[in-house]
């Protein structure tokens, strides 16, 4: 009978991984649930939304059922594979009481009851107590310790012994241990003459943060007969309520965790300036004659519905520089030491959004008409602005742009996308004064920035591709004399 209750269960319920959204990504973090156990679902309806390192993403369950748990809450950080929502595939078809019960983790968003011999020596559940910051790693790949995944006394005590070798106590809360505080910390309260076990932490985990120790440091009058405030304090960790962005007392500083886009950002631009030698050349241009072309474009009646601007041009004129000098469009090999020139363009356009800069682009852009090409730019920026650019948008990029303009800047020295030959930035257009036919006359002017990998592009090519486009946007009837 046991044998039946338990094969009859395991075709009852069903569990959804998380799946790999993107190319080769290995986790991903819970943005919003849209389901909650009990609600019905249907093969094909989303029930989440995660973020990637290169885009949020609505996630579709692939079938009918009753959501029985979800796995992991709202914030939470997950890797690909494991199973985030369990559902009743066959709801009523037995009884409650043969359904499994819910796993350590189904309850993310509520830290787990402490026994009540011991109320204090229990870490909320999914957290590990102790380890704070870097530490001794098992292995050189192994991340450190999510919210949401599952801590057993054993691994609260591996992490007690990690966090004593590394110069951090266990929680105060437990009698004979040290404050949770990291050396440069230690240090401070030493010099301040402050105890630290008489401090109240503030910082995620309930580690003890300078602007804790300061706060300690400031005469507060305190009535005589009062008990000791932190001693009163101490049972309730500061990290059980503490927010994913927490300001530290006298709001003297800010700590917003690294993750998702803005953490897939930092390691790319770290690899591309320390992998690709930069090179960057500038030239100002006059682009009064371009300024003029997409005013009477927007009259255009083939242009209309599709919104057209200067960055249009610009693009069109870079695509023009690469087919007249189609070495800059390459990748370097580093495994095979080669060279891979690339006989299509993927025009990468960078787009802030409120997550971060991404970088989606344009496939086969060089095959685009003006009106196409027109229509793919407003179509990838108001989709980049919504949130909804998808991981296979942001891969396969060939060259970008990225207008610095916008902000009123004049250039910059952009950094190369990873696994591109090269970005042009195109500065601030403004109304300046300008030689025009011998005469000082007032002119629109911008500056243009092209950086790209000195491995695949020398001085000579980088400076006829710059000046290709310079001399379109001056003069753009080569648009049609030279595409």
């Amino acid at each position: 009978m046991t044998t039946m209750t338990e094969t009859s269960n395991a075709a009852r319920f069903r569990e959804f991984k998380m799946p790999d959204v993107g190319e080769g990504l290995t986790e991903a973090e819970i943005l919003k649930w849209f389901v909650q156990p009990g609600d019905t679902v249907t093969d094909g309806q989303v029930v989440c939304e995660v973020e990637t390192a290169k885009a949020a993403v609505e996630l579709p369950i692939p079938f009918d059922g009753v959501v029985h748990e979800l796995r992991f809450g709202e914030g939470t950080t997950v890797d690909v594979g494991q199973v985030i929502i369990a559902v009743d595939v066959a709801p009523g078809s037995g009884d409650e009481a043969a359904a499994p019960a819910p796993a350590p983790a189904a309850a993310p968003a509520e830290p787990a009851p402490a026994p009540a011999a011991a109320p204090e020596a229990e870490a909320p559940k999914g957290r590990t107590p102790v380890l704070v910051g870097y530490g001794v790693a098992e292995s050189s790949t192994k991340r450190r310790a999510r919210k949401g995944t599952e801590t057993g006394p054993p691994a609260a005590a591996s992490a007690a012994i990690q966090g004593e070798m590394n110069g951090y106590g266990t929680a105060p809360a437990v009698p004979g241990t040290r404050p949770l505080a990291k050396p440069p910390v230690r240090k401070l309260a030493k010099d301040l003459g402050i105890d630290l076990a008489t401090v109240v932490p503030t910082g995620e985990g309930g580690v003890i943060t300078r602007d804790d120790v300061h706060a300690a440091a400031t005469p507060v009058p305190v009535p005589v007969p009062a008990p000791a405030p932190v001693q009163a304090e101490a049972p309730a960790p500061a990290s059980a309520q503490a927010p994913a962005v927490v300001t530290s007392m006298g709001a003297r500083e800010t700590r917003i965790p690294v993750k998702g886009v803005r953490k897939a950002i930092a390691q790319a631009m770290v690899g591309s300036a320390f992998t690709a030698p930069h090179v960057t050349e500038f030239v100002t241009v006059d682009v009064t004659r371009t300024m003029k072309l997409v005013a009477e474009l927007k009259e255009d009646k083939e242009m209309a519905g599709v919104r057209v601007n200067p960055l249009l041009i610009i693009a069109k004129a870079l695509l023009v520089a690469i087919k007249r000098h189609p070495e800059v469009n390459a990748a370097w090999d580093e495994a095979n030491q080669e060279i891979v020139q690339k006989h299509y363009v993927n025009l990468g356009i960078a787009a802030a959004t409120p997550r971060g800069l991404i970088v989606p682009n344009i496939k086969d852009a060089h095959e685009q008409t003006l009106p196409q090409l027109a229509a793919s730019l407003g179509e990838l920026v108001s989709t980049a602005r919504e949130g909804k650019t998808s991981p296979a948008a942001m891969a396969g990029g060939t060259v970008t742009i990225t207008n610095v303009g916008v902000f009123g800047v004049d250039t910059g020295t952009p950094i190369l996308n990873p696994g591109e030959s090269a970005i042009l930035a195109v500065g601030a257009i403004k109304l300046q004064p300008w030689v025009h036919k011998g005469k000082v006359k007032p002119r629109q002017v911008t500056t243009l920035a092209l950086s790209f990998d000195h491995r695949l592009v020398d001085g000579e090519l980088g400076s006829k591709v710059l000046a290709d486009v310079a001399a379109i946007l001056e003069q753009p009837k080569r648009l049609i004399t030279w595409a």
